[in-house]
């Protein structure tokens, strides 16, 4: 298998999580891919030009970090961050889309800060910022949800990496002032597949 990644993605990064989560570093081969590039090669491998990129081993090819995280999970017939049991219930599900909310506006003020500067637009960078502060305070009171206490979900990947993006990339640390998400975000640090993946 092939999974087409930038080392700069949150979404990329999450696959790659996930090969490290699930043992797969010998069945999975990574890939860089140059994307935002006129005429890069892989965009004759995956027209969008997004990434995560997974190619199987049939060659069949598929992107979106939940569908290639979800298929990983699966390799060995034991899936555990995508048991369907959790899956299916709404209180599990309603953690994650929040998480993924954090995720993707941290990802939009990230893109915004890469464009030169006379290009930013102070708007969306007010409004990402916020919008990240808001749901930080959301993510300090879940702390406590049976969700966010047990065993290691998908909810807690997607969270970690947008905290970790945040801070590194973001608009700052959003365990700050919030002692909870904060010692929460310790421990999630110490993952394998969190050290393995960080950026440079």
């Amino acid at each position: 298998m092939k999974l087409y990644v930038t080392y700069t993605s949150p979404y990329a990064r999450l696959a790659r999580m996930m090969v490290v989560e699930k043992k797969l570093e010998g069945r999975v081969e990574i890939i860089e891919a140059k994307t935002r590039t006129p005429d890069s090669p892989y965009y004759k491998i995956n027209p969008s030009g997004r990434v995560p990129y997974l190619i199987d081993d049939d060659g069949v090819g598929m992107e979106d970090s939940q569908i290639i995280c979800a298929y990983l999970d699966g390799l060995d017939g034991k899936p555990w961050l995508y048991d369907p049991k959790r899956t299916s219930d709404l209180s599990y599900r309603r953690i994650e889309a929040t998480a993924r909310s954090l995720s993707d506006g941290v990802s939009v003020y990230v893109r915004e800060m890469r464009r030169p500067e006379s290009e930013r637009s102070p708007t969306v960078l007010a409004h990402e910022a916020a919008r990240a502060q808001r749901l930080a305070d959301v993510f300090e009171a879940k702390m406590s949800d049976p969700v966010m206490r047990g065993p290691l979900t998908m909810a807690h990947l997607v969270l970690a990496v947008a905290l970790d993006e945040a801070r590194r990339r973001g608009s700052g640390d959003l365990t700050i002032g919030r002692p909870q998400l904060a010692v929460w975000m310790r421990r999630m640090s110490d993952l394998p597949a969190m050290r393995a993946t960080a950026p440079a």
